[in-house]
């Protein structure tokens, strides 16, 4: 990590699924895997402020997605247990600044889709008293909460569960996230948010049309609400038909910027070329059975330890720096400072 600007500024990822790789080991090993597998290239990519989704897999739905949901949690409590000298688990935003001022990298937990909650909506505090700060309520298909944006052509928003779990959201102070929500789910969310909303890994539909991006309308609206929309790297999702580059990933950022605004603009990279690479049998069974390359990548960003790339790639094409420092790291602290506060 070369550039002075990566190096002074915070960073900011609100989508690494990295619990996925270390709970896959023995919970002895989980500190010492995470320190010696993920810890550097964090480090190296200048991270500061890690947002850790528990992603339930195939593989244990139904019956064991809320064991797993659980164990990923402990997962990430160990972790932060186990390296107190590098990283610290936030439950709100003191714990993230006093984090950031002693030089730790402030992780931050987050759940995606809820499948081992399903329907019974009270269990939202329960995993609220165990540190999740951000939450989605849907993935690739259907749950009893919403449908996901694969499921586009039901129309359908949120159910009666959905509607209730929103509300216990906003009242616990979890970050509602609208990434993989279907069109209709989102306009309803949208509809019915009294507190700022976020898209934790989600890019541009103008650019690229894919389900999980998001249009220029919707774009528009989480940024009305104070909220943040956060660029996901994963290739499929930045080109149509071809290897996506630095420069797709770039448009995309420099395009949700300007639609939606510079302060409501962040990276949410979803770095999954490593875990699923890491995993047997491989993860994410939904992505490939979409036709999605699960292991495409932008060539040098197929982890965190590329990072810098991003902040070189925007100060290379003009813009300026406060607006660099905001997009890497900025608006995602100060989004998070206000909704965890």
């Amino acid at each position: 990590m070369t550039n002075p600007l990566h190096r002074s500024a915070v960073v900011a990822d609100t989508h690494n699924d990295l619990l996925m790789a270390v709970s896959a080991r023995p919970p002895g090993q989980w500190a010492s895997f995470f320190r010696s597998r993920w810890l550097p290239q964090l480090v190296e990519g200048g991270v500061n402020l890690q947002v850790l989704p528990v992603f339930i897999d195939d593989q244990y739905r139904p019956e064991g997605a809320l064991r797993q949901t659980l164990r990923m949690i402990e997962c990430a409590h160990v972790i932060a247990e186990g390296n107190p000298d590098s990283v610290r688990l936030c439950l709100d935003a003191g714990d993230i600044d006093r984090a950031l001022d002693e030089g730790l990298i402030a992780l931050v937990l987050a759940m995606e889709s809820m499948p081992g909650l399903d329907a019974s909506v009270e269990l939202i505090s329960t995993v609220h008293r165990l540190g999740v700060r951000v939450a989605s309520i849907a993935h690739f298909g259907r749950t009893p909460l919403a449908d996901g944006s694969a499921e586009d052509a039901t129309g359908s928003g949120l159910t009666s569960h959905g509607v209730a779990a929103l509300k216990e959201m906003e009242r616990l102070g979890i970050v509602f996230d609208v990434s993989h929500l279907g069109a209709s789910g989102v306009a309803h969310v949208l509809d019915l948010a009294t507190k700022p909303v976020m898209a934790t890994h989600s890019s541009a539909r103008a650019l690229r049309d894919h389900h999980r991006n998001l249009t220029d309308e919707q774009l528009r609206a989480v940024a009305a609400t104070g909220g943040v929309v956060c660029v996901n790297f994963f290739a499929p999702f930045l080109a149509d038909g071809r290897d996506a580059t630095l420069d797709d990933l770039l448009d995309h950022i420099e395009h949700i910027a300007g639609v939606a605004g510079i302060d409501h603009v962040g990276l949410g990279p979803d770095f999954i070329h490593e875990v699923m690479k890491d995993l047997t049998p491989p993860c994410c069974e939904d992505v490939v059975a979409g036709d999605l390359d699960p292991l495409a990548a932008i060539p040098g960003l197929e982890g965190p330890s590329g990072l810098p790339m991003v902040t070189e790639g925007l100060l290379a094409r003009g813009l300026p720096e406060k607006d660099v420092e905001k997009i890497i790291g900025g608006n995602v602290r100060r989004f998070l400072g206000e909704r965890l506060a």
